[in-house]
């Protein structure tokens, strides 16, 4: 066996650079690229590796926060429809740890990243060293063991040699799109720099085929047969369409036998709203049209989504005493959800497939459903436009951010995509967004995971640099996570930001108040003398302005509508990265169509709150469970 004498840390930059994945005939490199941040559990380890063996098969990016390198990869990872991710390197200790969040929203979100955070040494000599939390109960344990629950794949490479196994194993996760998430691979820092004699045909490019596999013959009959007796049939569409190349195959589909479509928020695009049957958004943030037809459904096919709460409305959007669900999905977990039958297979083939065709040449509902999907679709005309175009202008003549929406909407072309997560603007354009083409809406929500949205637009930019990236996030999660705008810069990677300031964390200060809250924690306000446990003070003076711009951003102000579009204008003229600022007000013109499992407490003292727990009582009875 030819080998090379080489550091476990030099030979993992080697491998990673010839690891592929092949879909369709078509190769696909897995590991396009490294994040990093150094420093003594990484720098002269993997570190000194990727300047010396990295070049520009496996290029190094420096991010500003390690919880926005994982939403960069995961965000790269989803334009990339699971076929080409990015790794992340962290030191000991802190670094590894501001992993963790980016790593569960990655799992929960069935997105690869690969993370590689340094670790105590294995050696176990100079312990307890700079940054090591020590856990009296076993000297085997370090901080990277709360990766463990949040990865697919998790392991620590205590000699040189276990990359042999580990890292083929860990590819394998990352490509499997059935199972694939977070792939974590702790390195301590001795081991990283330790030399060893590495076979040569480790470093050989290896291919993983992701391939399109089918439903048994007996579950798709059955599935035809069940979806051949509906009378109103509805499908909901989730990020799996996205990520299978699905959208034609959806489009077909749903023509071919008239099934109206409603969308999750991953999911949006699969369909248009400008389509017959395009319905838009179901569930908690869904539209009147999708929401309408979900309560009637009878036969609800589920495809590539996980049926989470908000597009269920927490088991109270489909009434259907008798509604039965076919679930299509790669992963057997999400598939098998509320009792469906279950088709365990590739979205696009499944969809594609002729067994549905003679069964389903008696079905009776097509000119009933196309009928019923235009009607609803109509009903909720009047309502989308009293949202996005309100009669009145707010109270505190500021503009409402679902006409920030809306304006935004307009200027974007279909080459475009905006960004966004947590907060109140998920609810509010998931709902409102009416999109160009299926890739011009690009939300995390999976894991609405506050701090994403510049990153996330970061990582789509250089998955897609052709495209034009905005990305519209609240003042609450500006605060949280803004550094990325630097790399953006650093990079030349050009991104529009749009700020919708409300002073506060807006979305969980309207929860409050509908649970019965009194106004409590959420607003940023400053600390007063004559109640001094409370924020009631004056609103906290944050100059966004100066705060992009000392980030390096080109910054436009914007008070109105007129300004809004002015402003788009001259940041798509600019070749730099731009952020637009945005005094939004608080109040809402939103509706909402469903309901959200959120308890008001059970016993209080406040009236408002007793009111809130009495009408969550009564919501609770239309609570369903489909388990048949």
């Amino acid at each position: 066996m030819k080998t090379v004498r080489i550091t476990m840390a030099a030979a993992l930059v080697r491998f990673l650079q010839n690891q592929y994945v092949r879909r369709d005939g078509v190769e696909h490199r897995l590991i396009n690229g490294v994040f990093g941040i150094f420093g003594h559990g990484n720098v002269a380890g993997l570190g000194q590796a990727l300047e010396e063996h990295g070049g520009s098969q496996l290029p190094f990016f420096q991010p500003k926060n390690e919880q926005a390198m994982v939403h960069t990869a995961i965000a790269f990872a989803k334009t990339n429809h699971r076929l080409g991710t990015l790794a992340c390197t962290t030191s000991v200790g802190p670094g590894a740890t501001n992993l963790v969040t980016g790593a569960a929203c990655a799992t929960v979100n069935r997105l690869p990243v690969l993370l590689l955070p340094g670790d105590v040494f294995a050696s176990r000599r100079p312990a307890p060293v700079l940054q090591q939390l020590e856990f009296p109960g076993s000297q085997d344990v370090s901080v990277n063991d709360c990766f463990r629950p949040v990865s697919r794949y998790w392991d620590r490479i205590s000699r040189p040699e276990q990359i042999l196994a580990a890292l083929p194993e860990a590819m394998r996760v990352l490509a499997d799109p059935a199972e694939t998430g977070a792939v974590t691979i702790c390195l301590p820092e001795d081991v990283q720099s330790e030399a060893f004699d590495c076979p040569v045909s480790f470093f050989h490019k290896r291919v993983y085929e992701v391939a399109r596999p089918m439903p048994p013959a007996a579950a798709l009959a059955e599935a035809a047969r069940v979806l051949s007796r509906a009378k109103a049939p509805l499908i909901v569409a989730g990020g799996g369409v996205h990520y299978s190349e699905a959208c034609d195959a959806l489009r077909q589909f749903a023509e071919r036998f008239g099934i109206p479509v409603a969308v999750t928020q991953a999911g949006k695009g699969a369909l248009l709203e400008s389509h017959p049957l395009g319905l838009g958004a179901i569930g908690v943030t869904g539209t009147q049209a999708a929401n309408q037809l979900a309560e009637v459904a009878d036969v609800v096919i589920a495809v590539g989504t996980r049926l989470a709460d908000f597009t269920t409305a927490s088991k109270t959007q489909f009434k259907n005493p008798k509604v039965t669900f076919i679930g299509i999905n790669v992963c057997a977990m999400d598939a098998y959800k509320q009792g469906a039958v279950a088709l365990v297979g590739d979205a696009r083939a499944t969809l594609a497939s002729r067994g549905w065709d003679k069964p389903m040449a008696k079905a009776g509902f097509a000119r009933r459903q196309r009928a019923a999907a235009a009607a609803a679709k109509k009903t909720w005309e009047k309502a989308w436009r009293s949202m996005v175009a309100p009669a009145k202008p707010s109270a505190d003549g500021l503009i409402y951010q679902s006409q920030v929406i809306r304006v935004l909407n307009e200027f974007m072309g279909p080459n475009a995509t905006v960004v966004h997560a947590a907060g109140g603007i998920p609810g509010d354009i998931h709902k409102l967004w009416r999109g160009k083409s299926s890739t011009d809406y690009h939300a995390e929500y999976g894991y609405s995971c506050m701090g994403y949205e510049i990153a996330g637009a970061l990582g789509v930019k250089l998955a897609a640099p052709e495209r034009e990236v905005y990305t519209l996030l609240g003042d609450g999660s500006y605060l949280m996570l803004n550094h990325e705008l630097v790399t953006a810069v650093q990079e030349g990677l050009k991104l529009t930001v749009v700020l919708c300031d409300n002073h506060g964390y807006g979305c969980i200060h309207n929860l409050q108040r509908a649970c019965g809250g009194r106004s409590f924690g959420n607003e940023f306000r400053q600390r007063t003398g004559s109640r001094p446990y409370r924020l009631e003070g004056a609103a906290v003076p944050v100059d966004f302005v100066a705060n992009a711009q000392s980030l390096g951003a080109e910054v436009h102000t914007a008070r109105n509508e007129a300004e809004f579009k002015a402003a788009l204008a001259a940041a798509r003229r600019s070749p730099r990265t731009c952020l637009i600022y945005l005094p939004v007000t608080p109040n809402s013109v939103m509706q909402g169509f469903s309901w959200w499992d959120v308890p008001p407490a059970q016993i209080s003292g406040v009236p408002s709150v007793q009111a809130a727990r009495k009408r969550y009582d009564q919501q609770r009875q239309l609570q369903q469970f489909y388990y048949v």
